[in-house]
């Protein structure tokens, strides 16, 4: 059973072994670094492979603009945002909450803060410190790396097949963590090549999807050519859930080029394709001006111009800035915005219509993947005893700002410390 107390990785256990047992983690991608971690701290001998030349490339990238390494949110509501799968994400958040995070990080000479928006940070906002010395502190203590390793299954032996520079290999190990990744952003190694593989193994498989994604809008020339790119900020959404249930969420989000993205966007995206994939499309309402109401609007709008434009009067009375002018006119047309009442209507309830999630390839991350009902608790196969799963690579979802990395780091350390505890119990090590 997990402590009250959540903790950083424990320091390495000493085993009096004839031979130690052997850890194969694939995917060097967060959580599997972690599980790397765990399972050499529990004093197994650990091999890394990974596809690319290099380990950690996706989380250099999303590092570029501030490596956002967790949130501050107290728990239970930080569990909370992960949907229906905040009961299992919570009992791996109990080997690694943010707190943990947080110290593991202070451990690698990395000291964090917290931002405004509750978001945390390392100090220096940069991933490549905290990665180099990551990597250093692992292969100091024994980890050994094997790059251009592309995992292509299991032999009729049992034996791990890869396509390493020098050819086929095969590989042998008494337990093995699989953290590959899901479907977003190929070109940096996920691209989901593993579902064949393990389906094949009979391990239930959900299809992979885009999550923390943009949307299709079908904006008018007009508006992508001026718009595109501007931040849309301090709006509220409404939308109705699969259940039919009203939401609303304060937020930002952006008018991209093809529709529209951003943070307040990706919080709720698992309702917004739920809505697609049954209806073809979703309504997304956007208050323009929260702190406005709604009567006393249509009432200085019905008020003479007096020369003035609509955009000016908008700007003057609501707060209204361009983009959101920009908006109105994508909604209404001519004769609806000399109407004071639709106008006033509209910029409380603004009506977009997505029309689909942006490609998986653009998307932040995926959802879907390995179900969690194929796992035991452990994070192990249930149809392959010592094949462990951890990461982006299973089936559950969460929004940006810290949430999802940090479920991933604590999946790979219950699946790293698993994978040991299975190893040492039955694969070469002989206890005293």
């Amino acid at each position: 059973m997990p402590s009250d107390t959540p903790a950083a990785v424990p320091p390495r256990v000493a085993l009096p072994c004839v031979a130690q047992p052997r850890i194969a983690v694939i995917g060097g991608g967060p959580a599997g670094l972690m599980a790397v971690e765990a399972a050499r701290a529990a004093g197994a001998e650990v091999d890394l492979y990974d596809a690319k030349g290099s380990v950690g490339r996706k989380f250099l990238i999303a590092g570029k603009g501030g490596l956002n390494l967790t949130h501050a949110e107290a728990r239970p509501g930080f569990d909370a945002r992960f949907g229906a799968r905040s009961g299992a994400v919570g009992a791996w958040l109990d080997a690694m909450d943010a707190d943990a995070v947080r110290a593991w990080a202070r451990g690698l000479g990395v000291e964090t803060y917290v931002g405004s928006s509750g978001r945390v940070f390392p100090l220096d906002r940069k991933a490549a410190p905290l990665l180099r010395g990551w990597v250093r502190r692992l292969r100091d203590d024994g980890v050994r790396f094997h790059v251009h390793h592309r995992w292509r299954g299991w032999d009729d032996a049992g034996a791990l097949c890869f396509d390493a520079p020098e050819g086929g290999r095969r590989a042998r190990a008494d337990a093995v963590v699989l953290a590959l990744g899901g479907g977003s952003w190929p070109q940096l190694g996920s691209d989901g090549a593993w579902q064949a593989i393990l389906q094949a193994r009979g391990i239930d498989v959900a299809p992979l999807q885009a999550a923390n994604c943009g949307f299709d809008v079908a904006w008018s020339d007009f508006f992508r050519a001026r718009h595109a790119g501007a931040p849309i900020k301090h709006v509220v959404a409404h939308w109705l859930d699969a259940d039919g249930r009203a939401h609303e969420r304060q937020g930002e989000c952006v008018a991209s080029e093809a529709g529209i993205e951003g943070s307040l966007v990706y919080a709720i995206g698992a309702d917004l394709r739920a809505a697609i994939a049954r209806d073809g499309h979703v309504e997304l309402h956007l208050d323009l001006a929260p702190e406005r109401d709604r009567a006393a609007l249509h009432e200085a709008l019905a008020r003479p111009a007096n020369g003035r434009s609509l955009g000016e009067r908008l700007r003057r009375l609501a707060g209204l800035d361009a983009v959101k002018v920009a908006l109105l006119h994508e909604a209404l047309d001519r004769t609806q915005l000399a109407d004071p009442a639709r106008v006033a209507a509209t910029v409380k309830r603004l009506p977009l219509r997505l029309l689909r999630p942006r490609p998986i390839a653009e998307a932040i991350s995926s959802a879907g993947g390995v179900r969690l009902e194929a796992l035991d608790a452990s994070l192990m196969c249930r149809a392959l005893p010592g094949v462990y799963c951890a990461g982006e690579m299973l089936d559950w979802d969460a929004p940006t700002g810290g949430y999802l990395i940090t479920a991933s780091l604590a999946s790979g350390l219950v699946a790293g410390r698993a994978a040991a505890r299975r190893a040492l119990a039955t694969g070469t090590c002989q206890t005293a």
